[in-house]
């Protein structure tokens, strides 16, 4: 007799709690692309809230075009993130931790949690509204010693740059699969965007030809990340994406890329190396099958925090760009064993 298995298609009930509310905000209001400033947010909390806090918190955050919703994806047979983090605080192999999703996403796909003339001010509205909104409301220590935050691809990339923005907020970090090392995993993508690009007569154009096409090619969503990473780091006068590539011929506009490199977390570490000596966990991972090449920036963040004496975990693993989302659960609970009050490391 076949039996429905713990990892049933319908889920099962968590132990602890999905906070499912909404924040309005005021750093996102008239914001760029008239992206809506009310913002769902989920908070997982375990069980036993609020009565055994205060507690940590491991913030998460999604990856390019990542909506709030995708937290509960399930795939074939599988657990949800939420629900493995869950199972592993009832098993006891995680502290009971907070857990809060945010909601950064914008019209382009994503924000890179950066504040942007091109999209809004998501690094003041995670860091400056929300941080302390969930210290309030959910029992957590509101100190910097007792926040981490985590995130893949291009939540990795806000993992790696929260920290050097803000290091006053975040006292540990979890990069899985974090844009870096710009010249690996943005330009090979420039080729692509400007075949694609060069067959429209402008960028709003193109977006709505994409948004209309129900199966864009490779070549649309090259287009579609180097508008949207454009938006974040290269904002026009007037908000609009400066594209980093010269439109009558695909070569490499180098004011423009200048400014992109500016905020590529490889070239950022020089001047925040204190910062990220004083933090109290520092994991950094990436699959060496990743398409984008984001493995090549994973170690040379690993060698130059070696060089530096930054402790730090780090593993590059077999695997692509998708299909990580197994490993959240236990890099969250790496990063709350580690956060305060001291726990032992043993989790």
């Amino acid at each position: 007799m076949i039996r429905t298995p713990d990892h049933d298609p319908w889920g099962r009930d968590l132990a602890g709690e999905l906070h499912e509310l909404t924040f309005e905000s005021e750093a996102l209001r008239d914001n760029p692309l008239g992206d809506p400033s009310s913002r769902p947010l989920y908070v997982y909390t375990p069980p036993g809230w609020p009565d055994d806090g205060p507690y940590p918190a491991v913030w998460s955050i999604q990856g390019m075009t990542g909506q709030i919703d995708m937290w509960r994806n399930r795939s074939a047979y599988q657990s949800t993130f939420i629900e493995d983090l869950d199972r592993m605080i009832v098993a006891g192999e995680c502290r009971p931790v907070v857990m809060p999703m945010p909601d950064c996403w914008t019209a382009y796909g994503g924000s890179q949690f950066l504040d942007s003339a091109g999209t809004g001010k998501y690094l003041t509205y995670l860091c400056d509204e929300l941080v302390p909104f969930v210290d309030e409301r959910f029992s957590t220590l509101a100190e910097r010693d007792a926040r981490a935050v985590q995130g893949k691809s291009s939540g990795g990339y806000g993992a790696l740059v929260l920290p050097m923005l803000r290091p006053d907020l975040w006292g540990g970090l979890g990069d899985v699969s974090g844009d870096a090392a710009f010249e690996y995993s943005y330009l090979p993508g420039f080729p692509a965007t400007w075949a694609v690009l060069r067959e429209h007569d402008s960028i709003d154009e193109f977006w709505a030809t994409m948004r209309a096409d129900p199966s864009p090619s490779d070549a649309t969503f090259a287009a579609v990340n180097t508008i949207a990473m454009a938006a974040c780091y290269s904002p026009g006068p007037d908000g609009s994406p400066e594209l980093p590539i010269e439109m009558s011929d695909g070569s490499l506009r180098e004011d423009v890329w200048a400014r992109w490199l500016e905020l590529d977390p490889v070239r950022m570490l020089g001047d925040h190396l204190d910062d990220l000596r004083s933090m109290r966990a520092i994991s950094l991972e990436c699959g060496l099958q990743d398409e984008y090449g984001l493995y090549v920036g994973t170690a040379i963040i690993h060698r130059r925090l070696d060089e530096a004496g930054v402790e730090h975990r780090f593993e590059l693993f077999p695997g692509n760009h998708g299909g990580l989302s197994h490993r959240y659960a236990p890099l969250v609970a790496w990063l709350a064993a580690r956060l305060a009050p001291d726990r032992s490391a043993d989790l």
